[in-house]
């Protein structure tokens, strides 16, 4: 198993980090809030996670070792692959999620994209004894507060994974402004700004811009 890769970020897509090891580039799959924290040229260390395929090896990249445990748990629950495991860490924290799943709280879990109502009450029902409690600081009551504040705003999420990718932040903050329309619906609907969608459809703006 390769538990982390380390060394200079070589290039970057909208779900991938290719980081150099070695003189070889190592294509990371990673959510766009850990993609927003790299820059190319910067050094980089990512927990990481083997998923073997009979046709494919993908690797999946993480910020820390607490997102590669709940990834890596997640996809006990029947499914659950990798991509909708890496799909829930790219819309909730690990410690949101451990949030949902122990107050039996559909709503969060039906806000990442591929989760219906019967398929969230069914993932509350096998993580309920897996995912644990909250791992932050201040303990349940803490990461309640915290989720009642609501997570961060969708916009620097949105902008900082489009400066790392090399955008300009002018460009960046253009491209917000045009999907905020979109964001505002999801919001509407769902109460949550799905920050993957809305960085595919920025990008696509981007590309129209040029």
């Amino acid at each position: 198993m390769i538990a982390f890769v380390s060394g200079p970020v070589a290039a970057l897509a909208p779900s991938t980090a290719v980081i150099e090891v070695g003189g070889v580039g190592m294509a990371v799959q990673c959510t766009p809030n850990t993609l927003s924290a790299l820059r190319i040229g910067q050094e980089a260390r990512l927990a990481t996670s083997l998923v073997v395929r009979e046709d494919s090896l993908t690797l999946y990249g993480f910020a820390d070792d607490d997102e590669r445990q709940v990834f890596e748990l997640l996809q006990t629950a029947s499914g659950v692959g990798p991509r909708l495991a890496q799909a829930m860490l790219g819309v909730h924290s690990p410690d949101a999620l451990r949030i949902a799943v122990s107050t039996g709280d559909e709503k969060t879990l039906t806000a990442v994209p591929g989760i219906g109502k019967k398929g969230a009450q069914k993932l509350l029902l096998e993580l309920k004894d897996k995912l644990g409690a909250p791992l932050g600081s201040s303990g349940m009551v803490g990461a309640q507060r915290a989720a009642a504040a609501g997570p961060a705003p969708w916009t620097e999420q949105l902008s900082a994974a489009l400066i790392g990718l090399g955008y300009a932040s002018r460009e960046a903050e253009e491209a917000v402004s045009a999907v905020t329309p979109q964001a505002e619906a999801a919001l509407a609907e769902t109460g949550t700004a799905p920050v993957p969608q809305l960085l595919r459809a920025a990008l696509q703006t981007l590309n129209r811009a040029r």
